[in-house]
């Protein structure tokens, strides 16, 4: 089950304005870490102090303008178990690990429900997740390289799903529909209406094409009005040292009405059932496609999950999720847990090794992302 725990409380303190930045940096959809597995096990735990300086936060608005907010943590209980993790075995893998376990999603009435119509395409290269009519969670690396924000993130806009192509569905005045094709799917209507053209005999030899093309979703493009990044993303404030803070929330111009997923507090591996996460993105080698995948987690510190999820660049910045019971409830719940930062070079026992890197959602970022979507803490009080 999901175990209810209290949230210290993110409160702002004072809010600067900026210079606007440049937008000159290179998008880079693959990082390269300095600090793995063993350099984590070294850290020293963040003092309340370091914690306020890393969870202030930049804003940019869509004209550019940026402002500084200093906040403020309250009811912080801080563990004196340090930045640990569990020994375990190492393998030297690739970004695809063995044989490819990703699925692409093709069939629309999947894509376009609950949980993958959560799934949204950044502008920039990204992929990210609905976690409210109005906010997308996604990776701060695919807006701001540490030092600058990237070029396309001056005019950055967020991909939601269709649920439907132009004219599907829709009846036009004065038209009649035959009681057969109101009971078929809009899809099979569709084809039936395009054999009967003449264009059956193509559709014959070409049916697996066919079917990855119509598999592809079309996407509503929405403008993005503010987005949030962690003042611990920049190098010369956490240095350039891990990726705990590899975290951002984009405020779209237009809410949507798609249903969202809920955010979750990220349990300790131990605590997961058969230690799986699943998380949807928009893998460039399979360009235009919904890609899900699932997989168990090899490793975790207080702020990062290291795991063998098969993925491509295009697939950072999607929400990893569980499925865990609600607390006196029979039913399953989904939530994002973690934030898929992408493909990782650390040390391990003296050793370059890759993994697949998540930044777990701790209580900390928890209170910090629901006041982004709140605008107050109170709604935020238990995760």
């Amino acid at each position: 089950t999901w175990h209810l725990k209290k949230i210290p409380q993110i409160v702002s303190e004072r809010t600067f304005s900026l210079d606007s930045p440049k937008f000159e940096a290179k998008t880079k959809l693959e990082l390269k870490s300095v600090c793995g597995i063993e350099c984590q096990r070294k850290l020293p735990l963040p003092s309340l102090s370091d914690l306020k300086d890393f969870l202030s936060y930049e804003t940019i608005f869509e004209n550019g303008t940026r402002t500084l907010t200093e906040v403020n943590v309250l009811g912080l209980v801080l563990d004196p178990a340090g930045n640990t993790t569990k020994q375990r075995s190492s393998r030297k893998k690739r970004q695809i690990y063995g044989t490819d376990s990703r699925f692409s999603i093709y069939d629309k009435r999947f894509m376009t429900n609950f949980p993958f119509n959560t799934a949204v395409k950044i502008s920039t290269g990204c992929s990210g997740i609905l976690i409210s009519p109005k906010h997308v969670l996604t990776a701060a690396h695919c807006l701001h390289n540490g030092k600058d924000y990237v070029k396309g993130s001056k005019r950055l806009r967020v991909g939601l799903m269709k649920t439907k192509s132009r004219g599907d569905g829709k009846k036009r005045k004065g038209a009649k529909r035959s009681r057969r094709e109101v009971s078929v799917d809009p899809e099979v209507a569709t084809e039936l209406r395009q054999r009967s053209k003449g264009g059956g005999r193509k559709h014959r030899r070409s049916g697996r094409k066919q079917e990855t093309s119509d598999g592809k979703p079309s996407f509503q493009w929405t403008r993005v009005k503010s987005t949030h990044i962690p003042k611990g993303w920049f190098k010369g404030v956490s240095g350039d040292i891990a990726l705990d803070y590899d975290y951002a929330v984009l405020e779209l111009k237009r809410p949507h009405k798609r249903k969202y997923m809920e955010l979750g507090i990220s349990p300790a591996i131990k605590m997961m059932p058969g230690s799986m996460i699943h998380f949807s993105g928009f893998d460039n080698d399979r360009s235009g496609q919904l890609v899900y995948r699932f997989c168990s987690i090899s490793d975790e510190s207080n702020d990062l999950f290291y795991q063998y999820c098969d993925a491509e660049p295009g697939s950072t910045g999607s929400g990893v999720y569980l499925r865990l019971k609600e607390p006196n409830k029979k039913k399953w719940k989904r939530k994002i847990i973690a934030v898929y930062s992408g493909h990782q070079w650390v040390d391990v026992n003296g050793e370059q090794q890759d993994y697949n890197v998540a930044v777990r959602i701790t209580p900390l970022k928890y209170a910090q992302i629901c006041f982004w979507i709140h605008g107050n803490d109170e709604n935020c009080t238990r995760g």
